[in-house]
């Protein structure tokens, strides 16, 4: 386990191809549509038992992105930025965070640069090469196929996910 883990107070999860698989779907009206994996949803329930703040930050704007993290009640939901590193290099002084206290989820080159203001750096299985390369733990699953879930529970908070779990949930595992 990464020593800088028991310091993270935020992660930063991106949404196209960490949270989804990539895919940008739309209607017959114009519509954007998005498939979320539902076991995803653990990882947040997990983090907001553990304290940790989630920062979603995405390059695109979507009503179901706003409409699923409602849902999992994230801290932070930012759409649309299309300099994420200098996004987070401001949301992090204005919030007084430290390195050693961020993580960050992402998966493809927009996500480069801002995860290299992170101490702890993860990504689904799918990434590309260039993210893969500077990620501290890589998840054997896709996005959207349960990549962050697997992340909060191997590495974020191993030792503790099936007592959380079974807070969560209120089921013995």
């Amino acid at each position: 386990m990464n020593s800088n883990v028991k310091k993270i107070k935020y992660v930063v999860i991106d949404v196209d191809g960490t949270m989804t698989d990539a895919g940008v779907y739309y209607d017959e009206y114009g519509n954007e549509l998005k498939k979320f994996c539902t076991r995803d949803a653990a990882a947040f329930f997990v983090a907001k038992k553990l304290g940790i703040k989630i920062i979603v930050l995405t390059g695109r704007s979507c009503k179901a992105t706003e409409r699923r993290m409602k849902e999992l009640n994230v801290d932070f939901l930012f759409q649309n930025v299309s300099d994420k590193c200098s996004f987070l290099q401001k949301f992090m002084t204005e919030h007084h965070i430290q390195k050693e206290e961020l993580g960050y989820i992402g998966d493809d080159l927009n996500d480069l640069q801002p995860m290299k203001w992170a101490a702890y750096k993860a990504c689904p299985a799918d990434s590309c090469n260039q993210i893969k390369d500077i990620c501290d733990y890589i998840s054997t699953l896709k996005g959207g196929m349960g990549a962050v879930r697997d992340i909060f529970e191997n590495l974020l908070c191993k030792e503790k996910w099936s007592q959380i779990v079974q807070e969560v949930y209120n089921i013995g595992i």
